[in-house]
């Protein structure tokens, strides 16, 4: 028996492939399938079953092309309809995969449909749970991406408990818990850094987990602080349940190389969003005009999510040189599939061809003090919980999640700050912003991180956010 985690730290999401004599099992596979495929031919297996946890809201899976090209079935848990062939498991069914069995626990809350599988060994053993989104390290799955009807949150959340209890709390302790999220996910709250443990020491670690725990507590903790999902979402659901396009004619499609010129027309003729995913100080040297900048080195595809509010929304890229297929994929992991092309040569051809080009103002946390006690105004783009930590004195939380719903807070005719953790994500927002208008707008680099090493006042009081 081999049991693989494969683990996508920018979408910190976790697949899994398991090989059993010769017989494969997928569970929660990404878009770009041909790796899955390449592992069973190395180990002269056929994969047999592609298990889905739940309708993912934040990627697209690749249960439907990994099928189309394998011919193996795809399987989800009760009360799951699709568009596509799908095996819809009962509760409890048993699959036979090699010389061990993987049983279907349907564990809804997170979603009406999310599915646990767990996995006996040759001796009949339980050995491995895959939680999905119902169980993660350290937390559970957020209960209110499934409302329908009179269903509410709290009736999701009551689901969660019910489920958590009477199938995954009354597994042994040694059990292997191996989740679909790690740190970084939407999908909850305050999810661990690690991404395989144990029944017992979640047992003993995660707070939704506590024995003495009542549902009405559970409800209460589950709910509580929980913000709102990416815009995302539900279209991501919607191509999980529905279907979409192979990603190899997602690639072919939008891996067009564009001169300058064709570039400035497509961008001049169409709505499309120019998408710069350069590392950040190339950026902040020199970029186009009304640009937005993501960059690849950091959690990209969920920022983009996060951003770009419509999946159908038209892109155009500037991608360091040979990137470009790389930046495609990773879009589609997240349903972004109409790139209409990228700028051939990266950024270089378009300085050298002497078009207009733009730059964003970057200073230290040194020159950020001076400014504060000038009072020049500060914000603060870091997720509320990192704010509520710690943050400089009176200056406002403005979280990059929701900075599309705040734009009318920033000033207009006086400069003004923003920082982030490290300076990632203050970038992305400056460039946000310039492409509104607010060219006053400064960077401070190395975000907070460098700010702790000045004199700056901070406080590490819980104050109101901004946010709405």
């Amino acid at each position: 028996m081999k049991i693989e985690q494969i683990y996508t730290g920018c979408l910190a999401q976790g697949a899994y492939y398991i090989e059993s004599n010769g017989e494969v099992a997928i569970i929660d596979p990404l878009r770009e399938v041909q790796s899955y495929i390449k592992k069973a031919e190395k180990d002269n297996g056929t994969i047999k079953y592609i298990f889905e946890t739940h309708f993912h809201a934040d990627f697209v899976s690749g249960h439907v092309t990994l099928a189309e090209k394998t011919a193996a079935t795809i399987v989800y848990g009760p009360t799951a309809k699709t568009s596509y062939k799908a095996h819809i498991a009962t509760d409890g069914e048993v699959f036979k995969v090699g010389n061990i069995t993987i049983t279907a626990l349907h564990t809804p809350g997170h979603t009406m449909e999310s599915t646990s599988y767990l996995l006996k060994d040759e001796k009949g053993k339980d050995h491995a749970i895959f939680s999905g989104d119902t169980l993660f390290l350290g937390d559970v799955g957020r209960p209110d991406l499934a409302q329908k009807g009179t269903l509410t949150i709290d009736d999701l959340a009551g689901l969660l408990y019910d489920s958590l209890r009477t199938k995954i709390m009354t597994l042994q302790d040694d059990v292997i818990v191996y989740p679909a999220h790690g740190a970084g996910s939407a999908c909850g709250k305050n999810l661990s850094k690690e991404t395989v443990g144990t029944i017992g020491d979640q047992k003993k670690t995660n707070y939704a987990l506590r024995a003495d725990m009542t549902k009405e507590e559970f409800v209460k903790e589950v709910t509580d602080g929980l913000l709102p999902p990416p815009a995302y979402f539900p279209l991501n659901v919607k191509m999980n349940k529905e279907g979409y396009q192979s990603i190899d004619e997602v690639i072919k499609n939008g891996a067009i190389a564009l001169s300058v010129s064709d570039f400035e027309k497509v961008a001049n003729t169409t709505d499309a969003i120019i998408l710069d995913v350069r590392h950040q100080f190339d950026f902040i040297k020199g970029f186009i005009p009304q640009s937005i900048f993501i960059g690849l080195g950091g959690t990209f595809a969920p920022w983009v999510g996060a951003l770009i509010k419509d999946v159908t929304q038209p892109i155009l890229l500037v991608t360091p040189i040979g990137e470009e297929e790389t930046t495609i994929t990773r879009l589609s992991r997240v349903g972004f599939d109409n790139v209409l092309g990228y700028l051939d040569g990266s950024f270089d051809t378009w300085a050298v061809s002497g078009k207009e080009i733009d730059t964003l103002r970057s200073v230290s946390a040194n020159d950020l003090e001076v400014a504060i006690n000038n009072n020049s105004k500060v914000f603060d783009a870091r997720k509320p919980g990192e704010y509520e930590n710690e943050h400089i004195i009176d200056v406002p939380n403005t979280p990059l999640d929701f900075l599309n719903d705040h734009i009318q807070e920033f000033p207009k005719e006086e400069n003004f700050y923003i920082h982030c953790a490290g300076g990632y994500r203050s970038v992305i927002a400056s460039s946000i912003l310039k492409a509104r208008g607010y060219h006053n707008v400064i960077d401070v680099a190395g975000g907070y991180k460098a700010i702790k090493e000045t004199n700056i006042s901070r406080t590490a009081n819980v104050c109101p956010s901004t946010l709405k």
